[in-house]
């Protein structure tokens, strides 16, 4: 089993820059892929980025490619989020989630994290 606690998140103008950071317990981090998903209000939780357990291989979101890298650091048993390039769009609570793929739908996923608010502001 793992553990997620997410932190990083907050309040930015549109164009700034926010680290999510997802911090896991649990011996076995590094044998999960990891993914981070967000939620605005009244929509649906969807995909925004995925990275195998070793990092070598990453998936994004076509909202957020280019803007957005996930990242993550086993010996930290840590997963990150850097956002640039922030748009009012990309207000919504980020999940970080732990699974048997790195791919887009939340069925890969079975660990879960309670979520961090990123707003962003025009």
């Amino acid at each position: 089993q793992v553990q997620l606690v997410e932190s990083g998140g907050g309040l930015v103008q549109a164009g700034g820059s926010l680290r999510l950071s997802c911090a896991a317990s649990g011996r076995t981090f590094s044998t999960y892929h990891m993914g981070w998903f967000r939620q605005a209000p009244g929509k649906e939780r969807e995909f925004v980025a995925g990275i195998t357990w070793s990092g070598l291989n990453t998936l994004y979101a076509d909202s957020v490619k280019g803007r957005f890298t996930i990242s993550r650091d086993n010996a930290k048993n840590t997963v990150y989020l850097q956002m640039n390039s922030l748009k009012p769009e990309d207000t919504a609570v980020y999940y970080c989630a732990a699974g048997a793929a790195a791919g887009g739908s939340l069925r890969e996923y079975g660990y879960w994290g309670q979520g961090t608010q990123v707003t962003v502001s025009s």
